[in-house]
């Protein structure tokens, strides 16, 4: 207790892979730690992830959740669903206003994740359980080969993502959904070498058949074909609100810049996950987080050391 009011050693916003993994390592740090969950993770969307280490058969990305979400808890974490609706420094605290009142911590992670751009699919969520409807070639192209593949977007995005799903399967599509794209480019030239088809037409209607399990695309005008599966290449939106009221530094991809230690420009905040820069893979997010972690606890050591010394200078 500081002036009468509770002060965690660390506050973590966001219960995803990344959050959750730097819980666990500071609550068996034995440090106080309390996890900010709105339970919007995007983990939470992935039917079945096979490129996470450990788990051969692959595992479900609520189970994962509920396996870590476990483990901080039995380490003695506490973990609240809630959100949190604004941020701020106050007497080198960081103070949360959140869903349950404001919250105090010494350090502060920021694993806050992105939301994705998502097609407009009427039964959106049964197309993703069943495979239909997929946003990330690095996590599940394997799953992929050979499949007659349809990839939504257009520009770096959408190109880069056909471009890396040629690889694996020589049925790739781009629907640029009208945007017209200029064919001396160099990403252009580049589908085209490779016999990707880029078709610039607009979208009319995206539907799933979750029993015959296929994609159909109708396109304005009528012209309809038939896909196994769709990749999402139309962006998404960082989770930066929380980091730019703290006047985190943020990058031109709108994501937090941080340094090797996961350390953003306002000491004593640190950020791990999608909400960073770079690959945003569940493995990624947990060893940042690790990274992430065993600083803060070092850093609090130090802050205790500190703390004692001047203690013993003063005398009593």
């Amino acid at each position: 207790m500081e002036n009468g009011k509770k002060v965690f050693d660390t506050l973590i916003v966001g219960g995803g892979p990344g959050g959750l993994a730097a819980a666990y390592y500071l609550a068996r740090f034995r440090r106080s730690v309390r996890v900010l969950d709105s339970g919007e993770s995007r983990a939470a969307w992935v039917p079945v992830t096979h490129n996470h280490a450990g788990f051969p058969k692959g595992i479900e990305g609520p189970a994962l959740l509920e396996r870590m979400r476990r483990q901080v808890l039995d380490a003695g974490g506490c973990i609240d669903h809630t959100c949190v609706e604004d941020a701020r420094q106050v007497c080198g605290l960081f103070v949360l206003e959140t869903g349950m009142g404001p919250v105090h911590g010494r350090t502060l992670l920021l694993a806050t994740g992105v939301v994705d751009v998502k097609p407009e699919l009427p039964d959106l969520v049964d197309a993703v359980r069943d495979g239909l409807v997929r946003y990330c070639p690095v996590c599940d192209a394997y799953e992929a080969r050979g499949k007659d593949i349809l990839v939504l977007g257009s520009g770096e995005s959408g190109f880069g993502e056909a471009d890396f799903l040629r690889d694996f399967s020589d049925r790739i599509t781009v629907l640029t959904q009208g945007i017209q794209v200029d064919p001396g480019s160099a990403a252009y030239r580049r589908l085209e070498d490779r016999q990707v088809q880029v078709i610039e037409r607009p979208l009319a209607k995206l539907a799933a058949d979750t029993e015959g399990g296929r994609i159909r695309l109708t396109l304005a005008g009528g012209h309809e074909l038939d896909f196994d599966l769709v990749y999402s290449a139309m962006g998404y939106t960082p989770r930066n609100d929380l980091a730019k009221r703290l006047h985190v530094e943020i990058g031109e991809d709108r994501r937090i810049v941080t340094d090797r230690h996961q350390e953003t420009s306002v000491r004593n905040c640190f950020a791990a996950g999608d909400v960073v820069q770079g690959l945003n893979q569940i493995s990624v997010a947990i060893g940042q987080a690790a990274v992430a972690a065993t600083t803060m606890h070092n850093r609090l050591r130090e802050a205790s050391r500190l703390q004692a010394s001047r203690e013993d200078r003063a005398g009593p």
